[in-house]
């Protein structure tokens, strides 16, 4: 069988693994070429991938607790980008390992060439530095500066969030590293990242001490992390990027024209109010469909919201979704991995669900086709939904 030399691999793709039982490494393997079999097509088939030298040896470190087995896989491949993606979106249709029910998620695909192109920067920049003259002064001025700059994102706090220089009175709060280095490169250094949709509580704290002014980007998603950070956080300013943009894909200029154009939240959910459970305040609103097609708004007290934070402190760690009627009463406790299809099953549909874990788009799809209105979690793969996403 081929292998994929070291130095021809480009991408490597990182996968976590839960199944219900015990597994041994083979198993693993078997399932990930077996069930994935048939699904690209022949010129994506894996087995033949791997003896053709694409893709390289899979590892598998499983690790077992009490009845689960849980794991994770590095798949090495000689694939380009896109074809790398469509692999790990295969593996993430198994459902099945050995005896036993099975989740495997991509966390990331790494690209493996990205320390070489670190060392070839940073020689280039030692290089272009041991000139003693060159015609192209101010790009190496430019260059210089905009290295400067990226070399000075710090960490903040125990979550390590990205930031630059937080001395000041006011800071810019984004959603990622992406974010943040855009806003040092031109020249904002008071910003502060999220790592996410989640918002961190070193920012819910620093709200409390610092004028906030919260940094979005031009989509719906931009909108809905809004509403949560200012559910959560006192803030003070809104800024948003322009339609259809992300805060990463600003130039200099466009950065410092939109933070001018901050606005109070007031009058950012005025402004983007949409037919989407934005409703310009801070009270969180949702709709319920009762038995003669009308629909009813549902106000969610700061009550509400308590005991909605003490049922995802229950079930910290556990796997488990707990789903509420308008109510807030308790139909019953399901795992995560059965959330989805009972979802469609049951005939007490519920109104809000609150579970431990990450938020998927197959049980968001779920949700939206049963009518739910509100989820809890800590985290969220994806935001493109109608559902109110709330992260207590």
């Amino acid at each position: 069988m081929a292998k994929v030399s070291p130095v021809s691999i480009k991408y490597m793709i990182h996968a976590n693994l839960v199944a219900e039982g015990a597994l041994e490494k083979p198993d693993v393997i078997g399932a990930i070429f077996g069930q994935t079999e048939g699904l690209l097509g022949s010129e994506l088939e894996m087995r033949e991938l791997q003896k053709e030298g694409k893709i390289g040896r899979i590892e598998v470190d499983l690790e077992r607790s009490e009845k689960r087995t849980m794991g994770k896989i590095h798949i090495p491949t000689a694939l380009d980008m896109s074809e790398t993606a469509l692999i790990a979106a295969a593996i993430e249709t198994i459902e099945r390992v050995g005896p036993s029910d099975a989740q495997i998620e991509i966390d990331r695909i790494e690209d493996v060439r990205g320390s070489k192109r670190d060392f070839i920067i940073e020689r280039a920049k030692k290089l272009m530095g041991s000139l003693s003259s060159s015609t192209d002064s101010r790009e190496i001025s430019n260059q210089i500066k905009e290295s400067t700059r990226t070399n000075s994102v710090g960490e903040y706090g125990d979550e390590k969030l990205p930031c630059g220089d937080l001395s000041g009175n006011e800071i810019i709060v984004v959603e990622g590293r992406a974010d943040v280095l855009n806003l040092l490169r031109a020249g904002v250094n008071n910003v502060i990242g999220m790592n996410g949709t989640k918002l961190p509580s070193a920012i819910r704290e620093l709200s409390t001490e610092k004028d906030i002014t919260l940094f979005v980007d031009g989509d719906r998603g931009g909108k809905l992390i809004a509403q949560n950070v200012v559910d959560n956080a006192k803030v003070k300013w809104i800024a948003v990027a322009p339609d259809g943009k992300e805060v990463e894909e600003l130039a200099g200029k466009e950065i410092i024209m939109n933070l001018r154009k901050r606005m109070p939240i007031d009058e950012f959910f005025s402004k983007f109010r949409m037919n989407n459970g934005f409703n310009g305040s801070k009270k969180e609103y949702t709709e319920e469909r009762t038995s003669n097609g009308v629909i009813e708004k549902i106000e969610l007290t700061s009550e509400d919201k308590r005991k909605l934070k003490e049922l995802s402190g229950e079930i910290a760690r556990s796997d488990k979704a707990i789903l509420l009627n308008s109510s807030l009463e308790e139909d019953r406790r399901i795992s995560i991995k059965a959330l989805a299809p009972t979802l469609r099953k049951i005939n007490n549909k519920p109104t809000i669900i609150v579970m431990d874990g990450t938020v998927t788009k197959s049980i968001v799809e779920a949700a939206e086709e049963v009518g739910v209105q509100v989820i809890v979690a800590k985290n969220f793969a994806t935001t493109d939904t109608q559902i109110k996403l709330m992260s207590l």
